[in-house]
């Protein structure tokens, strides 16, 4: 997936010299291919990032192009005040790139992992949040964010954790993408990020009925898509390496109360922090997000239908 942003962002950046890349003193080995291509196009900020989205700012409203990338906990964690007052507000069109999304950077402890982002930006006016699954939904999302001239965070999670998607996608933005198609009435599999691949792995063994559905655009979304995935299934189940409070499962639960009461399973990370810190594998060990107590939990719910 980041051989695939980095493709993207090159290609981008040959196309329309208006394209500013700025990022805060990392990233390096990600863009070599960048730097030889466009170098005049490459910004390093520095350790600064509220400095640099104000950078950012200041170039949209000038007529460039700028895409600021970041560690997820920095970028829009840290900046998330620059966000919403220099660049959301005003409809400029800045794409944020929020790379190492969930527990990717699990040895560096909570300082650098990010469960919160989604909550955080998706309440912020006119702000867009993409959460692509693999490389084609990546092309497809930064694609989409920079037709559509709006202020977009782009969430990068795990980048090789398996392809969900054999060729590239076609969908405008807010569409969700039916990867698997279930039984009539039978339990429906929302995901979105890093934890698109472990539902569809479960729905072609486990429960071989389910339909899946991958969610890269969070942020406009077709509520009616989300409608009639409900009124049409016995049960929805939400995946997400994200907290269950205010992602991408808190949207489809209110979306669902509001048009289409259905029970609904969120599954993502609870209210607590990292304990230790790990590898990646075991960071979603300790947080219930491995796929045995995924399963775990799906048969507890299901066993417990009233």
């Amino acid at each position: 997936m980041r051989a695939a942003f980095s493709k993207a962002l090159v290609d981008l950046a040959k196309a329309d010299p208006s394209v500013v890349l700025l990022t805060g003193d990392h990233g390096y080995a990600l863009f070599d291919e960048f730097r030889r291509a466009c170098p005049a196009q490459y910004i390093n900020a520095g350790i600064a990032e509220q400095n640099m989205v104000g950078m950012a700012a200041g170039l949209a409203r000038t007529g460039f192009r700028p895409i600021v990338y970041g560690l997820s906990a920095f970028i829009p964690i840290r900046v998330l005040e620059q966000i919403k007052l220099d660049v959301a507000h005003d409809h400029l069109p800045v794409i944020f790139i929020g790379d190492g999304a969930g527990f990717v950077y699990s040895h560096l402890g909570t300082s650098h992992q990010s469960t919160e982002d989604i909550a955080c930006s998706r309440s912020i006016p006119n702000l867009h949040v993409f959460s692509p699954a693999d490389a084609a939904e990546m092309t497809l999302c930064m694609s989409a964010a920079f037709k559509s001239h709006a202020s977009v965070y782009l969430r990068v999670g795990k980048s090789d954790l398996g392809a969900v998607h054999a060729e590239l996608p076609v969908a405008s933005v807010g569409k969700l993408l039916q990867i698997k198609h279930g039984d009539a009435g039978g339990l429906s599999f929302i995901a979105t990020g890093s934890l698109v691949r472990c539902a569809l792995d479960i729905a072609q063994t486990s429960h071989e009925g389910a339909s899946v559905w991958s969610v890269p655009f969070i942020k406009p979304i077709d509520e009616s898509q989300i409608v009639n995935i409900c009124k049409n299934s016995s049960a929805v189940i939400t995946f997400e390496e994200h907290s269950i409070y205010g992602g991408m499962g808190s949207l489809v639960a209110e979306i669902a109360s509001e048009h289409a009461p259905v029970r609904v399973l969120r599954i993502g990370v609870k209210d607590r922090f990292s304990e230790h810190c790990g590898s990646y594998t075991y960071l979603l060990e300790e947080h219930g997000l491995d796929r045995k107590a995924i399963e775990e939990q799906l048969a507890a719910f299901l066993s417990n239908r009233t």
